[in-house]
């Protein structure tokens, strides 16, 4: 019987291994992924983790494992499928083996959603972004495109043109669905150009982003929009997919927890980009962690 088990290895999940560790509780790390980060081991620079300005992100998921292994955290590989209460207990159910513990951390983190279209994958971390306040910086002076049509892509367009020096607003339809003052803010800043009725068919570049080919969805033309990055905003969803015995979500599927990361199972918490909150980050999901331990502590030491 584990005291915690902790499913995913990104940032969230660490930091809760860590904290978990020094409190001197039998933990276990699940994942499927083999190496840990999230989504931080696929972000070429990390700019604004506070201390460690520029590190890569490879490097620091590399370093909070070490981190974790240097107290002896278990680990284990393999995809969760289901988490079954138990009421004191719970198995977390794994498609290599079933773990019986007393308390679970869901710190699975969201994935962004991606457009599909060629090139894409082959530029992540090298032009393409999905993270604008994470990686927008990197493209002081430059020129950026946005894709999207949402509060998120709206918000990103006017967070990048404090530092770009052309931002193209790319969206399929000729009307956005963000909100009313985000657009009139969007349509009156200098350096934004909305491109309306417009899709990303290619990203295309040598070692980096340097151009999409874009299409208008109405007249079927094509055209070259020479840029140094694009950034997606089309959506981002809660990595929960495939696992049964979930807490209560909420509609967009994000598991409801707040800063406790307490959910509506006891003994179950959720920690990172998977719950509730408003800023997805790896300052925040670091601080989920320990905010995740912290509560288990209590919950542990009420079953005595």
């Amino acid at each position: 019987m584990k005291d915690i088990v902790i499913i995913g290895n990104g940032p969230a999940g660490l930091a809760a291994a860590i904290y978990g560790k020094r409190a001197g509780r039998d933990v276990v790390v699940v994942s499927d992924a083999p190496s840990g980060g999230g989504q931080i081991a696929t972000t070429w620079e990390v700019d604004n983790y506070p201390g460690l300005p520029g590190i890569g992100g490879m490097e620091l998921g590399d370093k909070l494992e070490e981190h974790a292994k240097k107290f002896e955290c278990e680990f284990a590989l393999g995809r969760v499928t289901e988490i079954v209460d138990n009421g004191d207990s719970k198995t977390v159910v794994t498609d290599k083996e079933e773990i019986e513990t007393k308390t679970v951390i869901l710190a699975t983190g969201a994935d962004h959603s991606k457009l599909g279209v060629p090139g894409e994958d082959e530029h992540i971390g090298m032009g393409v972004s999905y993270c604008a306040t994470c990686d927008g910086a990197f493209f002081r002076k430059r020129t950026v495109a946005v894709v999207g049509g949402g509060d998120v892509a709206l918000g990103d367009a006017i967070f990048l043109s404090r530092f770009a020096a052309k931002v193209y607003l790319i969206h399929r339809r000729d009307e956005f669905r963000g909100a009313k003052m985000l657009q009139d803010q969007v349509k009156a800043i200098e350096n934004i150009e909305i491109l309306y009725d417009t899709i990303v068919k290619e990203v295309a570049g040598a070692d980096a982003v340097e151009k999409l080919l874009i299409e208008n969805v109405k007249s079927k033309e094509q055209s070259e929009l020479p840029v140094n990055g694009v950034f997606m905003a089309v959506g981002i969803h809660a990595n929960v997919d495939g696992i049964k015995g979930l807490p209560d979500r909420n509609e967009a599927g994000y598991v409801v927890a707040d800063e406790t990361c307490e959910t509506s199972i006891a003994g179950i918490y959720a920690a990172g980009d998977v719950r509730t909150k408003q800023l997805r980050q790896v300052v925040t999901a670091v601080a989920d962690g320990a905010n995740a331990i912290t509560s288990i502590e209590k919950y542990l030491n009420e079953m005595k």
